[in-house]
Formats: C-alpha cells, sequence, structure tokens
C-alpha cells in the first residue's frame, strides 16, 4: 500500500548501496573526481574517509561498476580485516584466479609471486588493474604494511595494482602509527567525503523517488529542510528518516509530507532526536 499510495516501483530510502540511486553531491563528486584523475594517472595508492553513513560503500560500488565498463579488471575488498596472506588470496580471487589456480601458483612461488603473475598478465591484455578496500580502518598493521610491498609491483610505465583504501577518520589514526609509517607516506592523493548541504538535501531526495517512480516531490519544501537539520545531510541518516517520514504521511493519507512527520521521525531514531543547532559546532 505505502508504494501504490504515493506512486513508487520500490522504495526510495533502502539502505542498501544502489548505485542506480548514486547521487553526485559536491562531497562524493568531488572525491569521485579525485578517484578518476589518479586513477587514469597511475598513482599506486589514494585514500577516501568519510564518517560513518556519508555514502562510502556508495561511492565505492560506484566506481567500481564505472572501472568494469572500462574494462578495468578491479578487486573489490568489502571485509579487508584479514591477514596479509588472505588479503593475498582475496585479491587473487577478484582478479579472476580460480581455487585451484590460487593453490597451485601459491605454492610453486609463494602468493606475493602469484599476485605479480596475475597481475602482469592483465597488463599484457592491455587491462589497468585496480583493489577497492572498503572499511579499510579495520585492517590489520601487517596487513597494511603488505599492501606497501604490493605497491612495489610495477612495470617500467606504471604501477600494476593500483589500490584505493576507503575508511572511517579512524583510518587516518591507524595510518599514523610508525610500523605502517612507509605506506603513509606513499598515499598520492586523499579526500574526505562531506555531507549534503542543505541545497542539496532536497534535490537528493527529489532524486531517490523519481528513480523509484515517483511523479512529483514527496516532501514538501519545509519538510526537506527538516529532514536537512535532523540528519546534518548525512544520507544514511536521511535515508532512514525519509522513510519514516513517508510512512508516517501514508498513515495519515497524505501524498506529500510535513515537518511534523520528521519531528515525530526524528523522536524514533537513534541520532537525530536532538535539534539541529545542538550539532552546530560553538563559536570560540
Amino acid at each position: 500500500m505505502y508504494l501504490t499510495h504515493f506512486g513508487l516501483k520500490e522504495f526510495p530510502f533502502g539502505l542498501t548501496p544502489d548505485t542506480e540511486y548514486f547521487f553526485p553531491g559536491s562531497g562524493a563528486q568531488a572525491a569521485l573526481n579525485t578517484l578518476l584523475v589518479a586513477l587514469d594517472s597511475g598513482e599506486g595508492l589514494i585514500k577516501i574517509v568519510g564518517e560513518v553513513g556519508s555514502g562510502k560503500t556508495m561511492l565505492c560500488r560506484y566506481l567500481l561498476n564505472h572501472l568494469e565498463k572500462r574494462g578495468w579488471a578491479a578487486a573489490y575488498v568489502p571485509n579487508p580485516h584479514l591477514s596479509p596472506a588472505a588479503l593475498n588470496q582475496a585479491l587473487l580471487a577478484e582478479l579472476g584466479e580460480t581455487g585451484g589456480s590460487i593453490v597451485k601458483r601459491s605454492v610453486a612461488y609463494g602468493l606475493t609471486k602469484a599476485l605479480e603473475i596475475r597481475l602482469l598478465e592483465l597488463a599484457q591484455a592491455g587491462r589497468p588493474a585496480v583493489a577497492l578496500i572498503d572499511e579499510a580502518q579495520a585492517m590489520p598493521l601487517e596487513s597494511l604494511e603488505a599492501l606497501r610491498l604490493i605497491t612495489n609491483l610495477e612495470t617500467e610505465k606504471r604501477k600494476l595494482l593500483q589500490i584505493v583504501l576507503f575508511g572511517q577518520p579512524e583510518l587516518d589514526a591507524r595510518l599514523a602509527d610508525p610500523s605502517v609509517r612507509q605506506i603513509r607516506s606513499r598515499i598520492g592523493f586523499h579526500e574526505q567525503i562531506t555531507p549534503l548541504t542543505h541545497t542539496e538535501t532536497p534535490v537528493y531526495l527529489m532524486h531517490r523517488v523519481k528513480q523509484a517512480g515517483a511523479a512529483g516531490p514527496l516532501f514538501s519544501t519545509a519538510a526537506a529542510l527538516k529532514l536537512h537539520q535532523r540528519s546534518q545531510g548525512m544520507p544514511r541518516l536521511l535515508n532512514i528518516l525519509a522513510h519514516k517520514t513517508l510512512l508516517l504521511a501514508f498513515g495519515e493519507g497524505l501524498a506529500q509530507a510535513q515537518p511534523r512527520h520528521v519531528r515525530l521521525a526524528a523522536r524514533d531514531t537513534p541520532g537525530s532526536s536532538r535539534p539541529w543547532w545542538h550539532f552546530q559546532p560553538r563559536s570560540t
């Protein structure tokens, strides 16, 4: 009934990172631009940092799809809490090696050499290789050091494997450890994903509902502003609040959500119950 009432073909504010809903807000677009320039220029190591719920995984998945369409060989590692050996195995599997081939080559050459052989095969086939590592703040220090060794693999022209680290701000603290100072020094490009601005949030909401099939805006202008205030432009929290807000409007049989629905939704959502000014930095 929810979908029929609003003329939707699917729920517009799901938390799954569906790349069809990717929104190029200023923060995400700046990070994407940095990534594309860095990868095209052959940089070995790139870092993207964002707060919880800022859209890192969505950006990672969007970039993955974009690169694969361009013929890149892309390895996606969503859970990098792995030992160095397990990390190498994951990269080999993502880059097209079968289980039997991984075992055979790793026994014959060792995992690092097996990875180098696979990367050389891809380079000879004209396919640049990239590893996208999500939640990189969870990587053990020894695995971060293993990435440094991987960045040493190169031809005369370029790195055999470019690496993008996506992580929460804790990633910066992890990279500050003296034991991984060498890999920190190799990060050529870095970018921080910023929240949606108050002008972007209404456009974001309209983008999502149109993608889901709505013919027009489902939030009043005041409701969209209130959603921004309560979420501070963080996409995940904004999605949660928007979904609950539409449920409340549907319960009243309304075609468009109003600010009171946002206030009610915020009461039931951790992290959004305080008035917006509590989130503003204090002047000094």
